[in-house]
């Protein structure tokens, strides 16, 4: 054993969930190995970065600076107050040049055992300073080619994923320097209800449709859950509709920080475009009025930030459907936006009323089947499917019987593994937030397998299956027993089928 080994600390009980991301950053920064250490910590505002990187210093002696929007001299001047107060030794004086702070904070790595060294929000550091990616590179080179014994282990956070991605993409010089690249994701569906302490699972469903799986939304509301399926109504209207909550202008800030720079105006209209059910570039900037660049610029700004994510359609791999990763945003577009006004002047009850309806069809049911396809990928047992699944997508066919009708669609389709094609179908579903299912929806569900046969497609393993927010009728569940359909309501969602290490795979993969 080597004599800087440092012994691993637990993970403390102020961390919620997060083992995996832990386990990652105890390894890093306990690695004894010689050589300075470079990690990086990247993910959208709000998931608790901050939180795990100090409770990582903190159970392990290391330093924490939490970089601001400020000027270069000033950052500059905290950095050493706060590398001072670290060490316990009189500054030298404050560092005048980026050159300097960085020796300094490389200097922690030269006391034999390994130490954790955090920037934390470093995009705000390098937009004041443009040099400082260039300076890290040099001195890290210079520690490698020297073979200076330094045992730093330097963790650069940020939450402006353009610029992380930026700083350390594939052909940026700082990413070859990392030994750990580390994404911090919103919490899934059932580390969320959880986290809220949610033990119904439609209640679940129901606040995970409007604030996901982003830790700080339980903080913003107070640590405010609603009491039961009666009390949803009125938790949210005492929560996000109420003026004196951080969750009611948490969107606009959300958008706000995220975009940068970028025209708020227009990210606004094409998110309301998305949730009120646009979900193509074409479709987009047809609803906003205008050019296809500018809708294309701004969906690209979005994307890159984590607000948007692409859906390939099942059946058709070229159709690609613009979904909105963030459900606050998902709420606020389709069921508060158009009530904004009305919110400032009326009673919130009475506009939830209003609102409710909407966000039943719009946002609840929309969310639900996602998260049917989310446990298709991160929790559906093995067998479920005969295969394990690679992909859960939605999928659309036209009909030629019904030439010029709407698509036949699809809500959770899943696939198995294929090489450089897709792969087999292994099922296809139908999800209905607020619709007691039966026989009905298996003949339609049929009726969807006809059509994939009739064009080809090998569906002779492929099992229908229904999702379902309120139940299924005893017709229905006899055909679930005598194996002809897949049934999953939300008990299941949240507390079946998981397979041992198949959902850490697949959310790793994802």
């Amino acid at each position: 054993m080597s004599p800087f080994d440092v012994s691993r600390p637990a993970k403390p009980e102020t961390v919620f969930d997060r083992d995996a991301e832990w386990d990652a950053l105890v390894a890093f920064a306990c690695d004894a190995r010689p050589g300075a250490g470079l990690g990086i910590v990247s993910g959208r505002l709000r998931q608790g970065k901050t939180h795990l990187l100090k409770a990582l210093t903190a159970a392990l002696g290391g330093f924490c600076f939490g970089a601001q929007q400020a000027a270069r001299a000033e950052s500059l001047h905290r950095l050493g107050d706060e590398l001072a107060r670290y060490t316990g030794e009189a500054p030298p004086g404050r560092p005048s040049r980026w050159e300097d702070a960085v020796d300094a904070l490389l200097a922690l790595g030269e006391r034999g055992r390994p130490v954790p060294v955090v920037i934390d929000e470093f995009p705000d550091l390098v937009r004041q300073s443009p040099e400082l990616p260039s300076v890290l590179h040099s001195a890290y080179r210079r520690l490698r080619e020297t073979g200076r014994e330094n045992r730093i282990r330097l963790l650069l956070s940020g939450s402006s994923l353009t610029v992380m991605h930026r700083l350390f993409g594939a052909a940026a010089p700082l990413h070859g320097l990392a030994d750990l690249e580390l994404a911090l994701r919103p919490l899934d569906f059932r580390q969320a209800a959880r986290f809220w302490g949610i033990d119904d699972p439609r209640l679940a469903l129901s606040v995970h449709a409007v604030v996901g799986g982003t830790p700080a939304y339980r903080r913003y509301t107070a640590d405010d859950t609603p009491g039961g399926r009666d009390d949803f109504d009125a938790w949210v209207c005492r929560t996000v509709l109420d003026p004196r909550t951080p969750l009611y202008l948490e969107p606009r800030h959300l958008l706000q920080e995220e975009t940068d720079h970028g025209d708020r105006a227009l990210c606004h209209s094409a998110l309301a475009a998305i949730a009120s059910g646009c979900s193509t570039q074409g479709e987009i900037a047809e609803c906003l009025g205008t050019p296809l660049t500018d809708a294309s610029h701004c969906l690209a700004l979005l994307r890159a930030n984590g607000l948007l994510y692409d859906e390939p359609d099942a059946f058709r791999p070229n159709l690609v459907r613009l979904r909105i990763a963030e459900p606050l945003l998902a709420f606020e577009h389709a069921a508060v936006r158009p009530l904004r006004s009305a919110l400032e002047q009326q009673d919130a009850v009475e506009v939830w009323r209003r609102a409710r309806p909407v966000f039943d069809s719009a946002v609840a049911g929309p969310h639900f089947a996602r998260i049917c396809r989310d446990w298709v990928l991160d929790f559906a047992g093995r067998d479920v499917f005969g295969a394990l699944p690679a992909s859960a997508a939605h999928g659309s066919l036209s009909d030629p019987e019904q030439r010029a009708g709407p698509d036949v669609e699809a809500d959770v389709v899943v696939r198995g593994r294929a090489d450089a094609r897709p792969g087999p179908v292994l099922s296809v579903g139908l999800a209905r937030w607020d619709e007691v299912m039966d026989l009905r929806h298996l003949e339609d569900v049929r009726r969807l397998l006809a059509l994939l046969a009739a064009r080809d497609e090998d569906v002779t393993r492929a099992r229908p299956a229904c999702y379902s927010g309120v139940g299924f009728t005893p017709a229905l569940r006899a055909a679930e027993a005598d194996g002809q359909v897949v049934l999953v309501d939300p008990a299941r969602l949240y507390r079946g089928d998981r397979p041992d290490g198949d959902g850490e795979d697949a959310r790793r993969r994802r």
